[in-house]
């Protein structure tokens, strides 16, 4: 008796001593809980405005690092290509005792093509099998806009293909469900012509493009909100002519970090988790995915953030007007 006891209080012991890192946990509308910082795994755009191709383990690695480094949110997407890569990574960590799979937040999205309420839980199902993984904790309408790998629109309303969400969730296969890239009038359509509320948006924030009004409006609805491309078009080599300021070198950002002893990206990062959304930067570099996470020791005064605050443009990174003549899509033409 005595002997199992003890086994048992070393079990338990072992099971608590999994870091969690440093990220907060935010309540989902759901019940369920996220790490409100992420990695993300799309590899963007080249400069000709092609989808970059996945070439190398470099995605497989870079979780690994970041699981390592104390990330427990990892955003991929079938679209991306690297839930093969991402599931690997998970699986290494695991099966190395660096974490749990109770620990962590997978996230993944299903594709334009797969929008018929029937077509969801088989998009799923492959998802999952990519990435090894038996249930994922969150995904994603990846975007409202039904359109087939040939380019060819389709009528699949995105209500419709909520409800294929819905299915997907009450299975067992998504422990929540959510939508990406949707305007307001879109989640308010799904609020009320259905019986769940989506628990995540994801759209693009950043200091371009801190869209007020829609985080308002997913506050008032109880709609946790993550934050793609973090940096906008920050760096000077993604910019273009068109790009507002400010950039990386602005004096204002370089005083600030210098002020808090941190980097302009970690400056941007801290202000978007006050902010209230999650960011999940990509990168694919050891040291910036480590540099990356390093915001939770320090808060920015008022006055700093207001300064954030006063380089809103409504400058979108992500423009697809490939898909405006969609009657789905979701932003200004």
């Amino acid at each position: 008796m005595w002997l199992f006891r003890v086994t048992l209080v070393f079990v338990v012991g072992a099971c608590c001593a999994y870091d969690l890192g440093p990220a907060q946990r935010i309540k989902l509308n759901d019940g369920r809980f996220v790490p409100n910082f992420g990695i993300g795994t799309w590899l963007g755009f080249s400069r000709k405005g092609d989808r970059m191709p996945v070439v190398d383990d470099s995605v497989e690695k870079a979780v690994g690092w970041a699981i390592e480094a104390g990330y427990r949110h990892v955003d991929t997407a079938s679209i991306y290509e690297t839930e093969t890569q991402v599931g690997r990574a998970i699986q290494a960590k695991i099966n190395a005792g660096v974490v749990m799979r109770e620990h962590l937040f997978v996230v993944t999205k299903l594709w334009n093509d797969r929008h018929l309420k029937e077509d969801v839980v088989p998009a799923l199902k492959e998802s999952l099998a990519r990435l090894k993984l038996s249930y994922v904790d969150l995904y994603l309408v990846h975007w409202p806009i039904p359109q087939y790998s040939n380019g060819t629109y389709y009528d699949a309303d995105y209500v419709e293909t909520w409800k294929g969400m819905i299915e997907a969730r009450d299975q067992g296969l998504a422990r929540s469900i959510g939508v990406s890239n949707f305007n307001v009038n879109q989640l308010d359509r799904v609020i009320n012509l259905t019986t769940v509320k989506p628990a995540m948006l994801q759209v693009e924030v950043n200091l371009h493009l801190q869209q007020p009004e829609l985080l308002a409006f997913c506050r008032q609805h109880n709609i946790t909100v993550t934050a793609y491309s973090p940096f906008g078009e920050l760096v000077s080599s993604r910019a273009t002519s068109t790009t507002p300021p400010p950039k990386i070198n602005d004096p204002k950002l370089v005083e600030m970090a210098r002020k808090y002893t941190k980097t302009v990206p970690q400056i941007i990062l801290r202000y978007l988790v006050e902010l209230g959304v999650i960011p999940i930067p990509k990168s694919v570099n050891k040291q910036r995915i480590r540099e990356n996470l390093n915001v939770f020791n320090f808060t920015l005064t008022p006055q700093d953030t207001a300064v954030l605050k006063s380089f809103d443009r409504g400058y979108r990174t992500i423009k697809p007007q490939f898909w405006k003549d969609s009657k789905y899509f979701p932003f200004e033409k």
